[in-house]
């Protein structure tokens, strides 16, 4: 590539850097920033930054930035932070006076109307973690995860008004390795896909930024491949042997990890008071229990195993981390220990839980 080429990347005919607003509210977004602010040098130029209002962290706090609020503040950039995206003197600012020629999202969280999207020249690039049009919504991470999926990968797409529907622009999958280790949970793959989105971003921006890459020649993705990312729901937490495999149990806890988490109830000792229980660590055990399901939980067969959960069709999950209701998480050996000669079994909902 010759030096001429790679120095006007991103710069109009006229030698004007290309005006990019970049809109994101968490973490995971806040880095996504970083990463475009230092490649931005002497190829285009950030003029804004949106995301969501301040929000008051602590009962008696003072409103705090969002992570990228933060951040672009850090890094001087101005910052816009909307009630709602449609708000007549936001569109109107956007358009007389910063009037970008491109806007990036990552994980801003409000809908965009068709007035927003209208407004920069090269439109609207999205970074999503799934491999589209597989988990459209909001939780594309948690139900990939919880659905098995491995691959798993991100997606770079222009934004159009129905979610996650715009063509795309680039993909990466990206190999789970070993999915009973704590890097396969969503709280480490959703910012490990974020980064690989970034970079993947990052080699696409040349040709977005000078029209070899557009709406129009991105590609369309398949209506008839569609699965959807279903907002999570609390009262989908619950983990339950008695009907569901382990695997299906692991693999929840995995895509639950950062909310709501995964729980179950357990009897500690005959007849006592049934206690809720969060499941923070499981590995799958192959092969199927030598007796048959059992609601009763034991040690595995060395002094290292954890606590080993028979599921009805035979399937074994074993539980290394848990917490009881209150208090603070233990490993299984702690838990095992404390059981002094107790026998634990797993409970269906009590009735008055």
């Amino acid at each position: 590539m010759s030096s001429r080429l790679f120095s006007t990347r991103g710069v109009d005919g006229d030698g004007e850097k290309k005006r990019v607003v970049f809109l994101g509210t968490p973490e995971v977004a806040a880095t996504t920033l970083r990463k475009l602010h230092e490649d931005s040098v002497g190829k285009y130029e950030i003029v804004c930054v949106i995301t969501q209002p301040p929000k008051r962290r602590r009962r008696k706090g003072k409103a705090e930035p969002s992570p990228v609020g933060a951040v672009a503040e850090e890094l001087g950039l101005p910052v816009l932070c909307p009630e709602k995206a449609n708000n007549k003197e936001f569109l109107d600012s956007l358009e007389e006076e910063i009037k970008p020629d491109l806007f990036i999202t990552a994980a801003y969280g409000q809908y965009l109307p068709k007035r927003f999207l209208a407004t920069p020249s090269l439109g609207t690039v999205n970074i999503h973690p799934s491999l589209l049009p597989r988990w459209r919504g909001a939780s594309p991470v948690q139900r990939s995860l919880e659905a098995g999926d491995n691959p798993v990968g991100v997606t770079i797409l222009y934004t159009v008004s129905k979610m996650d529907a715009g063509p795309i622009i680039a993909q990466k999958e990206e190999t789970i390795e070993d999915e009973n280790s704590e890097d396969a949970t969503a709280t480490k793959v959703l910012p490990f896909l974020f980064e690989k989105g970034t970079d993947l971003l990052i080699e696409s921006m040349p040709d977005i930024l000078s029209g070899a890459m557009s709406f129009e020649t991105a590609r369309p993705q398949d209506e008839d491949d569609v699965v959807q990312a279903a907002m999570i729901d609390s009262s989908e937490a619950e983990m339950k042997p008695w009907e569901e495999t382990a695997s299906i149990l692991h693999n929840r806890l995995r895509g639950f990890s950062m909310w709501p988490g995964a729980f179950m109830y357990l009897e500690v000792g005959e007849g006592s008071t049934p206690v809720k229980y969060k499941i923070l660590e499981t590995r799958l055990i192959e092969g199927t229990a030598e007796g048959g399901p059992t609601d009763t939980i034991e040690r595995g067969p060395t002094k290292k195993d954890g606590l080993r959960l028979v599921c009805f069709d035979g399937s074994v999950l074993e539980i290394n981390r848990l917490q009881p209701a209150t208090k603070k998480p233990v490993d299984a050996l702690s838990f095992l220990n404390g059981l002094q000669g107790r026998t634990v079994r797993y409970v269906k909902t009590p009735e008055d839980a």
